[in-house]
């Protein structure tokens, strides 16, 4: 089946410090780390840049929210539009399936998890119509997320959705998009190994 999704950029690989300072983010309650990190998806963006009008950050759902307090990809979406003059959509794209976690499962697991757990509510004002929509989230591993993300996005009328992360994991698996065919970008960023698109 092919993939939705345009295509997904991410700014580095998912290990070392990168992997470390994600955890203490995610798990930790280092929420005072979202301005360093949204910086860093700023510079690879001036850089990179995709076709955008709005960001929109990987939902979590309500109970998982509860659980954590926050939801990081909100965080780091919001820090992101304002450094790169993007408006952000935290409302429309929601998870309505309570997932098992993704990081004990490998990757038709993954793909078969997020499947039909998120919607777009457009009962409001369906502002993503003919829209060219960024999805926002800490970590790439297969892509399966993202591609969920982007599958209710774009029935909903987006006109091109592109992921943006902030890692992406080493080894993942996720399928190359017609869009990114051709793309050999292998740059660095301050030493670390970019990640590829």
């Amino acid at each position: 089946m092919p993939l939705t999704i345009d295509g997904i950029h991410s700014v580095f690989l998912f290990e070392g410090g990168v992997r470390k300072t994600i955890h203490h983010f995610k798990y930790g309650n280092r929420q005072s780390l979202t301005v360093t990190l949204a910086q860093l998806m700023a510079d690879h963006w001036h850089t990179d840049v995709m076709p955008a009008d709005l960001l929109v950050p990987v939902p979590l759902h309500p109970a998982r929210q509860r659980e954590r307090g926050y939801n990081q990809s909100d965080l780091l979406a919001r820090a992101l539009g304002d450094m790169i003059n993007l408006p952000v959509m935290t409302t429309g794209l929601k998870r309505v399936r309570h997932t098992q976690s993704q990081m004990s499962l490998n990757a038709a697991d993954r793909r078969e998890n997020v499947q039909g757990a998120f919607v777009y509510d457009s009962r409001r004002d369906n502002i993503i119509s003919d829209q060219r929509v960024i999805v926002i989230d800490d970590v790439c591993t297969t892509g399966s997320t993202l591609e969920a993300c982007s599958l209710a996005l774009k029935d909903a009328g987006a006109s091109t959705v592109w992921g943006f992360t902030l890692a992406r994991a080493k080894h993942h698996t996720r399928p190359i998009t017609e869009r990114e065919k051709g793309d050999n970008d292998a740059g660095h960023i301050e030493g670390k190994e970019r990640g590829d698109h």
